[in-house]
């Protein structure tokens, strides 16, 4: 592979089939491709098609056989529970089988789909990569999500077996999922034959007679009897996984994840972009609910041969600002990936970051950042606190990993605060106005993606290839459609400045959201905040401001809510017309730490909306509509 980032993209664009082959070297092949890129096979096309793999065979059992099954694979480290557990990737291969083996006395094979409903343990992991192992399609469902949009996923994925607990942790509270499942059965037209249910010692669930197994119970005797699956082998581009997208309304939209372009694209992310080898551990603070989990907990650490850390807690709360650096200390991490929220929220806490004292963290080379924008101020003041790169990186559910991202393996470019730096390999990124016309460096529009998409995107929406055309393909034909709004500089760096619905039209001028949320966030009072904008007669729309202020600030609201306005008319200028900021305790977000702006705009509005299916805590709902009617907005306001 070419070495530095220019000359490794101007490879992949002189020749895209040619720079992906010799990634798929990286990967063991049951039978090698007919063609590397067949643009007549499915929407806009197939990578590697012909070809045979196994994706659990590539992540578990290649490696133990090219000696290192005494390596550490997962390291499960539990506050919730006081545990830390280490699967060595010998350990691992053989829980997996077993499990595997299970499910397919239970009559699960190739092309059968599997819903995993668990939490963030060990097994979560285990029964991804049996499904895996099996040729199995995996969806894997927030443990504790709620029964009617549990209800709408198996209806659409049709699973002939569901892998949950009888139960998750969270701070001061323990949720029974095993009700949530059952009303989820009872509310769908499709029923599973089979669920595996993962007893925890902290609430043990009953079983329906018939339908549902001990987990522990099955897996124990099937090890006994010596029963182990070996890896069914499966083309290519048959499906891996459905992701279902959060927040959706109606059917959901379910994300499908190919085998053998997955496979390769992740495996080139981890030297490349995280400049992480065999061996190095890796961990990627999310939820394996989220993509981020499919991705950077589970698939590409263990396809590199890495150690990937499995982590069940808060970056606050479990017990302290200062868990995450006790992590990274005890297990040696070298690349921490997690959400720009969890660092807000340390920030909050921990403003002066004492708790990082109290630790030795020199083993941590680099902090990415993704699944929300990064403000500025949250990087600056990381950098200043870790002393190590820290780079903001921009992918989606869709893509599977990064569109952009400052590539530390093949050079660490010169970071610039609010951008995720450049296009990677694979990403032909354009900016393109309403007229779908590319415009020059500075310019905001909406970012396009030409097709083909690289490998380990989507091909597809799960048994809906007409949606998939509709949401991301017709708007601008040629391209996939981001749904996000920016613009390029002219050094080709990249800025996200919001979704294309959070653009918002003050009298006329289009203003960026984003934008207005960096100088919010750049207050020294302020820890994270949010801005949307809400309907007006006259301007058509105006923007409002909700800031959190950091721990321990005693300085009068109003007082920081005039010098705000101030702030955003000095940096911005009139034309934003933006006079409101309402100081509130926590903002409304998804389990994985997105705002919910989308949300929170209807409340202002007055507009009906159905309660996120994602909200970590709808209460805060009702914070934000108490907020907004003290200001005589929101409904009833």
């Amino acid at each position: 592979m070419a070495q530095g980032y220019s000359a490794a993209y101007a490879s992949w664009q002189a020749d895209p089939e040619t720079f992906w082959a010799e990634a798929a070297k990286d990967i063991d092949w049951d039978r090698p491709w007919d063609k590397v890129f067949d643009p007549d096979r499915g929407v806009y096309g197939h990578w590697f098609a012909g070809a045979m793999c196994n994706t659990c065979h590539n992540c578990l059992d290649r490696h133990v056989a090219a000696g290192r099954g005494d390596q550490p694979a997962i390291i499960y480290d539990s506050p919730m529970t006081g545990q830390v557990q280490t699967f060595t990737y010998a350990e691992l291969t053989d829980q997996v089988a077993v499990l595997a083996g299970v499910l397919a006395e239970k009559g699960i094979g190739k092309g059968d789909r599997v819903i995993v409903y668990m939490p963030m343990i060990p097994q979560a992991a285990m029964a991804m990569l049996a499904c895996a192992r099996l040729g199995a399609v995996h969806s894997v469902v927030f443990g504790g999500f709620a029964a009617s949009e549990l209800a709408t996923r198996i209806d659409d994925a049709q699973p002939k077996a569901i892998l949950t607990a009888s139960c998750g942790l969270e701070p001061g509270r323990t949720v029974a999922y095993k009700p949530l499942l059952d009303e989820a059965i009872e509310l769908s037209v499709h029923k599973p034959q089979t669920c595996l249910v993962f007893q925890r010692p902290e609430l043990e669930a009953s079983l329906v007679d018939g339908r549902d197994h001990d987990w522990t119970a099955m897996t124990d005797a099937a090890a006994a009897a010596g029963k182990r699956a070996e890896c069914v082998s499966v083309a290519a581009t048959d499906p891996l996984y459905v992701l279902y997208t959060s927040g959706t309304t109606g059917i959901p939209k379910g994300v499908v994840r190919d085998n053998g372009g997955h496979m390769v694209a992740l495996k080139w992310t981890m030297p490349n972009i995280y400049d992480t080898e065999a061996g190095d551990v890796y961990w990627a603070a999310s939820d394996v609910g989220w993509v981020v989990g499919h991705s950077y907990i589970v698939y590409a650490p263990l396809l590199n041969g890495s150690t990937t850390i499995l982590f069940e807690g808060k970056p606050v709360g479990t017990p302290d600002a200062g868990t995450f650096w006790r992590v990274i200390r005890d297990h040696g991490v070298k690349v921490l990936f997690t959400a720009p929220t969890a660092f807000r929220a340390i920030k909050k806490e921990d403003p002066d970051a004492e708790h990082l004292g109290r630790y030795d963290i020199g083993c941590l080379k680099a902090l990415f950042l993704a699944g929300e924008r990064a403000d500025p101020d949250t990087i600056q003041w990381a950098e200043e606190k870790l002393k190590v790169p820290v780079i903001d990186h921009w992918w989606q559910t869709e893509t599977g990993w990064a569109i952009a991202a400052n590539p530390m393996g093949l050079e660490l470019m010169p970071v610039k605060h609010g951008s995720p730096a450049v296009p990677m390999p694979g990403y032909d990124v354009q900016i393109l106005d309403e007229a779908h016309n590319p415009v020059g460096a500075g310019t905001m529009g909406s970012i396009c993606i030409k097709l083909p998409l690289p490998p380990g995107c989507l091909p597809t929406l799960w048994n809906n290839d007409a949606r998939f055309r509709q949401s991301y393909l017709e708007e601008f034909p040629g391209y996939y459609m981001t749904a996000d709004a920016g613009y390029c500089d002219e050094d080709g760096y990249l800025y996200i400045m919001a979704r294309t619905d959070d653009i918002i039209n003050v009298a006329g001028h289009r203003l960026s959201t984003g934008g207005m949320e960096e100088v919010l966030a750049a207050h020294p009072d302020v820890a994270e905040c949010a801005v949307i904008g809400i309907a007006d007669k006259l301007k058509g729309q105006v923007p409002c401001g909700f800031a959190v202020l950091k721990s321990g600030v005693t300085r009068e609201t109003a007082e920081i809510e005039k010098e705000i306005v101030s702030l955003v008319r000095e940096k911005i200028g009139p034309v934003a017309a933006f006079k409101l900021v309402l100081t509130v305790p926590r903002l409304p977000k998804t389990r994985s730490g997105k705002i919910l702006r989308g949300t929170m705009r209807a409340i202002a509005d007055g507009d009906d909306y159905k309660m996120p299916a994602t909200i970590d805590d709808p209460v805060i709902l009702d914070e934000i509509t108490g907020a907004l009617k003290s200001r005589g907005l929101a409904a009833g306001g």
